[in-house]
């Protein structure tokens, strides 16, 4: 299967304006995310999907690949959507362009899913981790995912799932990663879906997928770095580095 990495790169974040451009311990949070994609081996293409010359030059001009989206888009999928129509490939990776922490192992994993005959039913997949923190489980910038017995999505919401009323059992609560993968024309195909309810309710995308009956198969991993949603996310990742 040829596999490639799309990065979606939106230049007015609404909570970070500019984020992408941010300085982290000597280069921009969008090239280190690039690279760090690049880095995995795992695919045969990577490439920013941006909507900023900003963002395209700072790629180019680093010797890496970028592409310029025709249009506006609501979110990070459809843009790399638009991309991927027009390219040679069977899975594609979105690959959040605030994850400059991206690591091989976790991504290698959430390949795997597509592989051998169980694969060929995965249309779509993801990663999550393991919450533990009370803080961060009641925190409504930390989508979580409850999950079936067979790792499929159930439903994501910023609120905390399952709730937990019965205080014999210890339920385990996961955050959704936004790192997917899709095969080529589940991707496309998402992008004639229309906003769904929940969606629109949580402003949560992949709610989607769920509520146009798509499964959705969730990998779960290690802690993968800080996610930079705001300054302070960028001043955790630079003391991490």
């Amino acid at each position: 299967m040829k596999t490639i990495a799309l990065i979606p790169a939106r230049y007015a974040a609404t909570r970070f304006p500019g984020k992408m451009l941010a300085d982290l311990a000597g280069k921009s949070v969008i090239l280190r995310t690039y690279e760090a994609a690049v880095s995995t081996g795992l695919f045969d293409d990577v490439a920013v999907v941006c909507d900023h010359d900003l963002i395209y030059n700072e790629i180019v001009s680093n010797g890496g690949k970028a592409i310029r989206s025709k249009k506006e888009h609501e979110c990070g999928t459809d843009r790399i959507a638009e991309a991927a129509a027009e390219m040679d490939a069977d899975i594609v990776v979105n690959v959040q362009g605030d994850e400059p922490f991206t690591k091989r192992a976790p991504l290698e994993k959430l390949l795997q899913v597509f592989q051998g005959p169980a694969g060929e039913s995965v249309e779509v997949a993801s990663l999550m981790q393991v919450l533990t923190d009370p803080g961060s489980i009641s925190n409504t910038n930390f989508v979580k995912v409850a999950i079936d017995l067979n790792g499929n999505a159930l439903f994501f919401s910023r609120s905390p799932i399952p709730y937990h009323r019965n205080q014999e059992v210890k339920p385990v609560y996961y955050e959704h990663i936004g790192v997917y993968a899709f095969r080529k024309k589940t991707l496309i195909d998402f992008t004639a879906l229309p906003v769904s309810p929940l969606e629109a309710a949580e402003k949560i995308e992949c709610l989607r997928y769920l509520e146009n009956g798509i499964r959705m198969k969730m990998v779960v991993t290690d802690y993968m770095g800080v996610e930079i949603d705001t300054p302070e996310d960028l001043e955790k990742a630079t003391r991490l580095l």
